[in-house]
């Protein structure tokens, strides 16, 4: 699948100030509830899971590709190559209930969608994935996948379909940290089906369901049919990155069902632990009281706040302005402030000269390498700015390398263009 194009990144070496030694990346990391430094090789590995294209990309979603932008970001500032991997599940329910209301080929309406979705990511300068992988044509390896976990004793057929048994890894439910009580409704929550008979466990997940009249459907050694959701980004992941990959990444409501049961799938289709070393999720952005998604359709959409002429540098920093794991509900407010920022920042970075910056961009890194505090990282340039802008060429510590410097850091760190 065809990725987008990626935004020129400028080099903060070329403006004297390289890679630091002393920086070092830290997350969150929900398997442990404990923020912990990565801990990369030359190349750090990162794996966010991305849309189910049925609808257009809102801010829950931006914000949280956001978030994992500038964990890239981080990274290449201190030197590492990156191999970042996306998913999209071009085949799954929603997609295809959507499809069947609307009367729309669900491959069409798909396709639509993600270049949508490409349009909202390039427009908010995201560093494009290395790999784009959708669900469809991802399918002959997933069905490889499943054999693996076939062949360890892994599966089990129920009425045509192929569930993983959770029994099968003793280690289940090390990712969520959940009890099996609090595990069980958000399971039916979130795409599982707890309640059908002749499961082993109510948490047993399905892997291959069996081809279903007008559903679309592949051939594989278990029958006709199409994959499970999270088989899906077990295999496409272990495929691009290996096992023990620095990141997984995605929305709080990925903790369960689908990372927990995807790393268990991983784990047990490879003989290898663990899926990845670290599990990092953003918060939930809400509106009107309720978290933002598709099946409230209480949405607020990058593409018509683009079309209506809202800068998406100004959608980007209204975005950063709030903590990545933190649950925030949108307001017109953050937008309004944003508009302000930008245009101050721009005007900053428009002087012939300003206060010295080197300092700034050391405090950027920082506050972006403590679990990726982007709200501290704009404070920071905020109070450069005001600075820049309160005092008079008579006062001025003049520096004419500084707004060019705080022009490249703020594209390089925040991915923000001014």
């Amino acid at each position: 699948m065809r990725s987008w194009p990626a935004p020129k990144v400028p080099s903060l070496a070329e403006h004297g100030l390289p890679a630091p030694d002393d920086v070092r990346l830290g997350v969150y990391d929900s398997s442990t509830g404990a923020v912990r430094p990565t801990d990369p090789g030359p190349t750090a590995r990162i794996y966010v899971c991305g849309i189910t294209p049925y609808d257009a990309t809102h801010l829950g979603h931006a914000a949280t590709y956001l978030a994992f932008d500038l964990a890239n970001r981080v990274w290449r500032d201190t030197g590492h190559d990156v191999h970042y991997v996306q998913n999209a599940t071009d085949v799954d329910d929603p997609l295809l209930e959507r499809a069947d209301q609307t009367g729309e080929d669900w491959r069409e309406l798909a396709e639509r969608e993600i270049s949508l979705f490409r349009d909202d990511m390039t427009a908010l300068r995201v560093l494009p994935p290395r790999d784009y992988a959708g669900a469809v044509e991802s399918i002959p390896l997933i069905i490889e996948f499943i054999e693996l976990l076939r062949a360890k004793g892994a599966t089990y057929e129920l009425d045509g379909d192929l569930y993983f048994p959770i029994s099968a890894d003793p280690a289940f439910g090390a990712v969520s940290r959940l009890s099996a009580e609090e595990m069980l409704p958000l399971f039916a929550e979130r795409g599982g089906d707890p309640g059908r008979k002749g499961k082993k466990d109510p948490l047993d997940a399905l892997l291959w369901q069996a081809e279903r009249p007008g559903e679309p459907s592949w051939d594989s050694p278990f029958g006709r049919g199409r994959p499970g959701w999270h088989v899906e980004c077990a295999a496409i992941s272990v495929r691009t990155l290996g096992m023990s990959f620095d990141i997984e990444g995605g929305g709080s409501d990925l903790v369960f069902p689908h990372h927990e049961m995807g790393a268990s799938h991983a784990q047990i289709a490879t003989g290898e632990r663990p899926h990845a070393r670290a599990y990092v999720h953003a918060g939930m952005v809400g509106l009107d009281g309720e978290k933002m998604s598709k099946s409230r359709g209480n949405l607020v959409f990058v593409s018509r706040l683009r079309k209506a002429g809202t800068d998406p540098m100004a959608i980007r920093l209204a975005l950063l302005d709030h903590h990545y794991r933190s649950d925030w509900e949108w307001t017109d407010d953050d937008l309004t402030r944003a508009e302000a920022r930008l245009a101050r920042w721009r005007e900053a970075v428009l002087l012939p000269a300003a206060p010295p910056a080197a300092d700034l961009v050391g405090r950027v890194r920082r506050h972006l390498a403590e679990d990726l505090d982007a709200p501290a990282a704009l404070a920071a340039v905020d109070r450069w700015a005001d600075q820049a802008l309160s005092v008079t060429d008579e006062d001025r510590e003049a520096d004419g390398a500084a707004p060019g410097l705080v022009r490249a850091a703020v594209d390089a760190l925040l991915g923000v263009e001014l």
